[in-house]
């Protein structure tokens, strides 16, 4: 089986994340999304969205939504679980994973899109919309520094996918300027913790 992805997005860099801390070896094939390669038939014909990540089995399966991605090793590979195990964690997680998708790394992601103009060959940017994103994702640390003020992390006291998810969109924030306040210290104390870990690195 194989990857496509594009290391320096932070969807893949979700899924490389996640694969680390099982200790799941990847073979990764590097996509140049700035030159279009993901719009190619070869691609659309793996996704027809025309996003990485994109995991392709030995059968030609293709699976092509990261937390999808995520979601058949975590089944494949139980031990080392974040993704849960109890009914009420997985749903805790699961909760806060969304959240953390909604609130943080798609707004992110519209804000760099639309901010920036980087894909405006593909898509029709639009200042205001990323403007609002923006504002909208900082919103959502402050929803996080104060979860952070009663829990070690994000779901709880266990580390999970909602924290992947989260510290990817985080750092992926410094391209439009978003980063952590000085004030945000739960926030700031979390982020210096997840960033620590090995897979971090992935």
């Amino acid at each position: 089986m194989k990857i496509y992805e594009t290391k320096t997005a932070p969807t893949p860099r979700r899924v490389r994340f996640f694969l680390a801390e099982k200790n799941i070896p990847m073979d990764y094939v590097q996509i140049d999304i700035q030159g279009g390669e993901n719009l190619s038939p070869v691609m659309r014909a793996k996704n027809p969205m025309a996003k990485v990540p994109v995991l392709e089995l030995d059968d030609g399966t293709c699976i092509y939504e990261s937390v999808s991605i995520c979601r058949y090793f975590e089944e494949l590979y139980p031990q080392t679980p974040l993704m849960g195990t109890t009914p009420l964690e997985k749903a805790q997680i699961d909760m806060w994973q969304r959240q953390a998708e909604f609130g943080l790394f798609m707004q992110i992601g519209m804000c760099f899109q639309h901010s920036t103009g980087y894909f405006k060959d593909r898509m029709s940017p639009v200042a205001e919309f990323g403007k609002v994103a923006g504002e909208e994702a900082t919103k959502f640390l402050e929803i996080m520094n104060d979860r952070l003020s009663q829990h070690t992390y994000l779901a709880g006291e266990k580390f999970s996918i909602a924290d992947i998810t989260a510290v990817c969109a985080i750092d992926f924030g410094r391209v439009v300027k978003l980063r952590i306040s000085p004030e945000q210290t739960h926030l700031q104390r979390w982020y210096d913790l997840v960033s620590s870990r090995p897979a971090a690195r992935a």
